[in-house]
């Protein structure tokens, strides 16, 4: 490994807009790796700046850190992630976020209709769910999330 490719935990920082302790959070979850050289200083590699705008991406996204970890586990480690292994992730999260961009989509248009919600405290939602005929289906906004 060429030693310019590795880069000190401040410069990481500056490239990525994360604050150290983000990042160092981040290598305590195991979603990168640093090496530490003769002084005990961390390095990370120069491919890190795409893991970690990865993270901050997926989590805008929604994703949790469990899911975001499982995904960086399919990336190589030690070298720079290629085309081929970033078009892989993308396919395997491509039905989550497709699921996740129709709720956001199905939960705008109720929003300005019904949440499904049975309060009947609006005078629309009497016509919607005149006699809270949905609380009798069961709890939650099962006009959104069904």
């Amino acid at each position: 490994m060429d030693r310019n490719d590795l880069l000190p935990i401040g410069e990481l920082a500056r490239r990525t807009g994360l604050a150290v302790s983000a990042i160092r959070f981040y290598e305590d979850k195991g979603l990168i790796q640093a090496f530490r050289t003769t002084g005990n200083q961390r390095r990370f590699l120069r491919s890190d700046i795409r893991r970690l705008s990865f993270i901050l991406i997926a989590q805008k996204l929604g994703l949790g850190l469990a899911e975001i970890e499982v995904e960086l586990s399919k990336l190589p480690q030690g070298r720079t992630p290629t085309l081929g292994d970033w078009q892989r992730i993308s396919r395997s999260m491509r039905k989550a976020m497709d699921a996740r961009i129709q709720l956001l989509t199905r939960t705008r248009a109720k929003l300005e209709e019904c949440i499904g919600c049975g309060c009947l405290s609006l005078q629309r939602c009497q016509l919607y769910n005149r006699d809270d005929r949905a609380g009798a289906a069961g709890p939650g906004p099962r006009y959104v999330l069904d």
